[in-house]
């Protein structure tokens, strides 16, 4: 039987998120998207009832930042979980308003706070025990990186090695929007996570480097070769925990020449800073400034075109042998429009968050506590993608472009 979901957020991946859910009534009977500006839940919502989808989607107002507004719109809608695809700085709040309601958790990225650029697991693994005691559970990260990179890796672990050594997630956006300079998804969020230091493991300890310090070209599936840089990403902190024979995990991403040229201008004129600065007497954050500037990333969809590779590159020993496997899914952003209206980088994430969800729901992904996805059975989640929209490929033993 189908259980009611609260979708906080309305961006992008909430426009993906709730349309994905909308369309499969036997695992979400009931859909409410909630967000501080109704008015974008209200328009998803009259293009979900355009288009035909069986479940119909309610509409709400809240202030994701705000646990007692949080609390009273739960015991209003009394949903089975949230599924919480709002800004990162959120997350707490939504946890707390869970667990003050005995509502189930769920998210796509992990909590940072608003005034320093750094984002970690452990705010949110400290919740642990107290999602246990209260027989809930929290789902951390089920978007695509984070989320189905882990679950990847955990299907590697789990039928292709003894053993996993090295570990390399490849994400590569190959689409073209046609705007000057825009971000795929919050352009704040993304920012700030791509001017930060890059990490990656190594053997047991993480090593810093300055931003974009290290790069190459890597071969992506009917793409070609994209120039790719090694950021710090989420997933690895809980990969390198829950995999322990890891010696170095490492997150590629690409950049082309115009985005980070237009990165560099802004860095350089003082324009992504989250610190505030004084204008005409007010207090603003130049970040937030240029975020409301920038291009809606929900606005991207109509003309996008190319697609998206995103996929886990890994060596290890599989009987006492050398073992290479590499596991991904490509997808184009004009099949994501045609679909749900969204772009590809969006729908890559609200899928997920829409699986993880329905796992949850099922019960193939159900224990009390708060859990990461490689965490739990990778089998039902894969097999699901193919089904919904991001079907993978794989190869195995075959030679990877990095150095072990």
């Amino acid at each position: 039987m189908g259980k009611k979901v609260l979708i906080i957020g309305a961006g992008g991946v909430g426009n993906v998120v709730a349309k994905k859910c909308a369309m499969n009534p036997d695992v979400f009977s009931e859909v409410v998207l909630a967000s501080r500006t109704k008015s974008k839940c209200d328009a998803i919502a009259e293009e979900c009832a355009k288009i035909g989808l069986p479940t119909p989607v309610q509409t709400a107002q809240v202030d994701a930042d705000n646990v007692p507004e949080l609390v009273a719109l739960i015991n209003e809608v009394k949903p089975w979980m949230i599924i919480n695809v709002a800004l990162p700085y959120q997350d707490l709040t939504i946890m707390d308003a869970c667990l003050e309601t005995g509502v189930h958790y769920m998210d796509t990225a992990n909590y940072e706070p608003k005034d320093v650029a750094k984002f970690e697991y452990s705010w949110q693994w400290a919740y642990k025990e107290r999602f246990e005691q209260a027989g809930l559970m929290a789902l951390l990260g089920c978007g695509f990186d984070p989320g189905v990179t882990q679950v990847y890796t955990a299907y590697a672990n789990k039928h292709h090695f003894d053993e996993m050594h090295y570990l390399d997630i490849i994400d590569c956006n190959a689409g073209d929007h046609g705007k000057a300079f825009a971000t795929n998804f919050n352009p704040e969020i993304n920012i700030r996570e791509i001017t930060q230091n890059g990490r990656y493991w190594e053997n047991g300890e993480w090593v810093e480097i300055p931003p974009m310090s290290i790069h190459k070209a890597i071969d992506y599936p009917g793409i070609g070769p994209k120039e790719s840089y090694v950021l710090y990403h989420e997933e690895l902190e809980s990969l390198v925990k829950n995999f322990p024979t890891i010696k170095r995990a490492r997150f590629w991403m690409t950049f082309g020449q115009q985005y980070l040229t237009h990165l560099n201008v802004l860095q350089n004129v003082g324009m992504t800073s989250i610190e505030p600065i004084k204008f005409k007497g007010i207090d603003i954050v130049p970040l937030e400034f240029l975020k409301a500037v920038l291009p809606e990333p929900g606005t991207l969809g109509e003309n996008y075109t190319g697609e998206t590779s995103i996929g886990c590159q890994i060596k290890g020993i599989k009987d006492g042998k050398d073992r290479t496997y590499y596991v991904w899914n490509n997808c184009k952003h004009q099949d994501c429009w045609s679909e749900v209206q969204a772009q590809g980088v969006s729908y890559t994430t609200g899928v997920p968050a829409m699986l993880g969800a329905m796992m949850m729901i099922t019960g193939e992904w159900f224990k009390p506590g708060v859990w990461n996805c490689e965490e739990m059975n990778p089998d039902p989640f894969m097999a699901m993608l193919n089904v919904h929209g991001l079907p993978w490929n794989e190869l195995v033993d075959i030679t990877l472009p990095h150095e072990y």
